[in-house]
């Protein structure tokens, strides 16, 4: 990937922060490989990190809410899945991720708003009231 971005250096044209220009690269590089090896599933592994602070009824209470919660965001469409990934989990502004999909904002906007509206059935069906 990072001859890739070397090599694609030339294309940055400062539109966007280089972190989200970086994604895009990242992005489509890997829409590339799972269309390659699309018989093999990609093993995503979780980082799990703990509070000191917490009992241990409490840690057992979040392993089993971020368990729910991973379920339920692989029951999205892909497309909800990735931009709800790439705000929450990435930390990226929505005009960041309309750059990175190469969708409209508000575009990203839908997807969000469908994907958590999705996630709260879900929740609700699996017995959580919610995030």
């Amino acid at each position: 990937m990072f001859l890739d971005v070397w090599r694609q250096a030339d294309r940055f044209k400062a539109r966007a922060q280089v972190s989200t220009w970086l994604l895009a690269i990242a992005r489509n590089k890997s829409f590339s490989e799972v269309k390659r090896r699309s018989e093999n599933q990609l093993d995503r592994k979780t980082i799990e990190i703990r509070d000191p602070a917490d009992n241990p009824e409490i840690s057992v209470h979040k392993k089993d809410r971020g368990e729910a919660i991973r379920r339920c965001l692989s029951q999205l469409p892909a497309v909800q899945r990735e931009v709800i990934d790439l705000v929450y989990y990435r930390q990226k502004s929505v005009a960041d991720v309309a750059k990175i999909v190469e969708v409209p904002a508000s575009t990203v906007k839908t997807r969000m708003f469908y994907a958590r509206r999705r996630m709260g059935e879900f929740l609700k069906a699996a017995g959580d009231d919610g995030i």
